[in-house]
């Protein structure tokens, strides 16, 4: 019989895939944010206030997608509806 022993992590000791690119791309940058340094710069305010604007616009999209389905299903059955009818009305 063997034994398992659960081992946690600290938040610090998990390294997430994003970091895994920004270690890839900039080991430096990397090790500094991991070290508690954050960045400044214009570019940067920039791109996160985009993320926020394109999370924004696919939050959206989603819903608006899965709206869509929903009146694209119910005309489907609608139309199934209309249909027997229809072919009831010719049978009888």
């Amino acid at each position: 019989m063997s034994s398992t022993k659960q081992t946690s992590f600290r938040k610090d000791e998990v390294i997430s895939a994003s970091e895994i690119g920004q270690y890839h791309f900039c080991p430096m940058s990397w090790y500094l944010q991991r070290c508690g340094y954050q960045p400044k710069s214009k570019s940067l305010e920039i791109g996160k206030e985009k993320h926020v604007e394109l999370g924004k616009v696919m939050y959206y999209t989603q819903k608006t997608v899965r709206k869509s389905k929903v009146l694209a299903y119910t005309g489907y059955l609608l139309l199934f509806i209309a249909l027997i009818f229809l072919l009831s009305e010719v049978i009888l």
